[in-house]
């Protein structure tokens, strides 16, 4: 009896001090987190895509600017932006910087993309923007255009840098070169350097 006692206290032992050990599964937090920001973006819940966002960004521009931006984005009766094929792609090991966790990921995605030419004043002149700024942000191998030039499909492969205080709950940074100088003082140099 105290053989197997003796033998139950030490399997439980090795099982505590097992779990205490035992990393945490840092990939599956952020994919499933960063799957609902990125969902909340899709389904035009843009306030609650927004509390996911990292709030030393918001601190820099505004909680309601970052609405205002999205919602101009996403719910603006000229665009119409259909999101397929969202996949996360890669999550680096997160480095613990100045007390937080950085993580870069890169993500992909297929989007559908139409403008309403109707509903824009100067409307060709306006065309050849929004291509030219699609094929400057998503590369021309990566922009097809049809019906017109007033539609696009583009597949979009991106970077997020994902932060979190306690490696648990984490925020969000999209990051692209075209804002890399708004994001020195927000972002640790290392961080910046992936980019």
């Amino acid at each position: 009896m105290k053989i197997k006692l003796i033998t139950f206290v030490v399997f439980l032992f090795s099982i505590l001090s097992f779990s205490q050990i035992k990393e945490f599964n840092y990939d599956s937090e952020i994919k499933k987190q960063f799957t609902v920001f990125f969902d909340n973006i899709k389904d035009k819940k843009i306030e609650n895509a927004v509390d996911f966002i990292y709030p030393k960004y918001l601190d820099l521009i505004t909680r309601e600017h970052m609405i205002n931006i999205l919602n101009f984005s996403y719910n603006n009766p000229a665009f119409k932006i259909e999101i397929q094929h969202f996949k996360i792609d890669n999550i680096d090991k997160p480095e613990l910087i100045h007390n937080e966790y950085f993580s870069i990921a890169t993500y992909s995605f297929e989007m559908k993309f139409k403008v309403d030419l109707n509903s824009i004043p100067n409307a060709e002149s306006i065309k050849q923007k929004v291509k030219d700024a699609m094929i400057s942000k998503y590369g021309k191998e990566n922009v097809a255009t049809f019906d017109n030039n007033d539609s696009y499909m583009i597949n979009a492969h991106m970077k997020t840098c994902a932060i979190s205080n306690d490696g648990k709950e984490w925020k969000f940074l999209i990051l692209d070169k075209k804002y890399k100088s708004e994001l020195i003082n927000i972002l640790p140099q290392r961080i910046l350097d992936k980019f």
